[in-house]
């Protein structure tokens, strides 16, 4: 209760209103007050303080209660008036009452005065309270419904009993799904139908929880479009403690879940490329092992062929070990091509002519059953790629299109340009313009698990003995080997899409060596075999004495030395990959020691080459394991070719001594 007030007294006579002010103050008021007992002076009383309570007489010359009353009202101020009179009868006091008077005490018996200024000072402070709260209200909603409606995120609250009603749902939900909040208020379906249909039961839980809700639901726009939306409720409860409602908020985060899908998809791709890599090294590991087995093979068959008559019966079977060693010769090769281990002899190629004429012969092949779609981006610029494995490519990628159609079906093929870009997956395509082969089937398709190891090498769903599993392997090799990159997408009952990407180069004409047929070597000419694989060193000792030449096998680098240093030497047939001293060593000891000595390297891993000489491959000529004889004589001569005199051993003797 108020203790202080401050009062308009509508009184003509001081001494009534003297008694008046002393007994409110007798009762504990303090209280102020300005007297008059005119309108006007009421109205400017009003104008300049307005009075907490109106204490009125009831008959004045001046001023009338009733228009006293009206001019309360008419100012709007909420300020009780107390008629207190002693000449006003009981009807006129009820009138008056009804008019807006609060109470009406009698002169003559003010003791229910104080009791009811307290109650109206208290009444009036009540609601003046309550419309403060109720404007601070009215304020706090018009903010709320400005934001709601300028929000791009949808604000809802559903009353879910007995019936499913919008209360409110805020203007953005139209760009959503396309219906108006007054649309949704005549039909609340429509908000649920706008999910997918296998996320609508989720949707109409999450409504019903008794706790905060978060989803992601897939949404269609009203065009059609795919969408994702993020959904957060809260439950709404009514005064029996009961969930009568749901409120919340729907954002649209197709973005988000789109550039987190990439980013997944990047991510695999990534980690894909990665463990591709590792598989590449472990097989380039592989094959340098088993070329160096076949080498032996093949060169011990090669010089048992060479020392058999052309009737012998034996002749048969070590053809068949020939062609046996042949055989994983071209397995290991795809595992080289794969590891991007085995070198090339890149051309400068039209990607459409390569294309053409591959598919030619592949039509003759493929079957009738299959439909070819080729479309070509005329003018194309040219890729600098190895012929051979360029073909192989296309043939292993058609080939496996042809495998999944078993029933027919149709393969398109088509190029085009794509400009560089960044793309995280790909790093490489942001170097350049390339060229894309695209290669789809309508074949069966593959599921993730197959997708995920398509490019590994041996892998394969061709069952037993109908396949090696090299096939995307070595596309996967080839593309990589020439700075390119490969793409596979694949889904059951849909088909798949390869698509392979290769750096575009200026048009230039590549010149290739020939050999000439290799010549008898002057006498006396001395080769050094240095490999610490002592069946090889001894194939390759055999096949050089055949051909004339002296040889010396020597199964380190450090013995190898000691041979230079005791007699001139014309050339050293070297493996890259032994223990002990290192190939760098090794030929800058050559180097000081002999500097006539020409060297060949051979290996069944040449990339080691790069890893452990700091020099142009030019200088150091390599044979890749494993070798016939024909190609080791070839390449021998090439070596010597250029420096050959008509002595020998004076050259030899000449070079010996600088």
């Amino acid at each position: 209760m108020p203790r202080t007030a401050h009062l308009l007294l509508l009184e003509d006579s001081p001494d009534d209103a003297f008694f008046i002010i002393r007994r409110l103050r007798h009762d504990g008021l303090e209280v102020t007050f300005e007297r008059v007992e005119t309108i006007e002076a009421m109205r400017q009383q009003l104008r300049d303080r307005p009075p907490d309570l109106v204490i009125s007489d009831g008959h004045m010359p001046a001023l009338e209660v009733v228009d006293a009353l009206d001019l309360l009202r008419s100012t709007g101020l909420d300020i009780p008036l107390i008629l207190v009179s002693g000449q006003i009868g009981e009807e006129a006091a009820a009138a008056l009452m009804r008019a807006g008077a609060r109470d009406f005490v009698l002169k003559d018996n003010l003791s229910r005065l104080v009791p009811a200024v307290c109650r109206e000072l208290d009444e009036a402070h009540d609601r003046r309270h309550r419309r403060e709260i109720q404007a601070a209200l009215d304020v706090m909603e018009e903010r709320y419904r400005l934001v709601a409606e300028h929000l791009q995120d949808v604000v809802f609250r559903l009353r879910l009993r007995p019936e499913p009603e919008v209360e409110y749902i805020s203007p953005a939900v139209t760009t959503l799904i396309g219906a108006t909040p007054e649309e949704l208020a005549r039909d609340p379906e429509l908000l649920l139908t706008a999910a997918d249909p296998q996320d609508r039961e989720q949707f109409l839980a999450s409504w019903y929880s008794d706790s905060p809700q978060r989803n992601v639901l897939h949404w269609h726009r009203p065009g059609g479009d795919d969408a994702w939306v993020e959904q957060r409720t809260i439950p709404a409860y009514g005064d029996d403690h009961r969930q009568v409602g749901v409120e919340g908020i729907l954002r649209d985060v197709t973005e988000q879940v789109r550039g987190e899908n990439e980013r997944r998809d990047l991510q695999h791709q990534l980690h894909q490329a990665e463990r591709l890599d590792s598989l590449g090294q472990l097989s380039g590991g592989i094959a340098h092992d088993f070329n160096n087995i076949l080498g032996v093979i093949k060169g011990f068959a090669d010089l048992v062929l060479d020392a058999l008559p052309a009737d012998h019966e034996c002749r048969d079977d070590i053809e068949g070990i020939e062609r046996a060693a042949m055989q994983g010769t071209a397995l290991t090769r795809q595992l080289l091509i794969f590891s991007r281990s085995q070198p090339s002899q890149p051309e400068v190629l039209d990607l459409n002519e390569v294309l053409t004429h591959s598919l030619t012969l592949l039509r003759r092949t493929i079957g009738e059953d299959i439909t070819f779609a080729v479309e070509l981006e005329p003018d194309l610029p040219f890729v600098a790629i190895d012929r051979s494995r360029l073909e192989q490519i296309i043939m292993n990628t058609v080939v496996n299109s042809r495998a999944a159609m078993p029933d027919g079906g149709s393969i398109t093929v088509n190029t085009s340009t794509r400009p560089a870009g960044e793309d995280p997956a790909y790093p490489e395509l942001s170097r350049g313009e390339h060229i894309r082969l695209f290669v789809e089937d309508t074949g069966h398709g593959m599921p993730p698990e197959v997708v995920q190891h398509a490019f590994e090498p041996f892998f394969s769903t061709k069952g037993p003995g109908k396949g090696t599993g090299l096939g995307l392997s070595t596309v996967y090799g080839v593309a990589k080997e020439a700075n390119g990159a490969v793409d596979l997408w694949s889904e059951p009952g849909r088909g798949t899409r390869l698509t392979i990407y290769l750096p575009t180069c200026a048009r230039q004409q590549k010149t290739v060596d020939t050999l000439d047929e290799p010549d008898r070597p002057p006498p006396a000419t001395r080769i050094v075999v240095v490999d610490d694989n002592d069946d090889i060193a001894r194939v390759a000792s055999r096949v050089l004495s055949n051909a004339g030449y002296e040889t010396t096998v020597t199964t380190t680098r450090l013995d190898a030395l000691a041979v230079l240093s005791q007699s001139p030497v014309a050339l050293v047939l070297a493996d890259i990959v032994m223990p002990g001293m290192s190939l760098r060593d090794f030929v800058t000891a050559i180097h000081d020691t002999a500097t006539g000595t020409r060297i060949l390297l051979m290996s069944g891993y040449p990339a080691h080459l790069h890893k452990e000489i700091d020099t142009d491959p030019a200088d150091l000529p390599v044979i890749a394991k494993p070798f016939d004889s024909t190609r080791l004589l070839h390449d021998i001569d090439a070596c010597l070719r250029p420096h050959r005199t008509t002595d020998p051993q004076m050259h030899l003797r000449a070079e010996s001594a600088r």
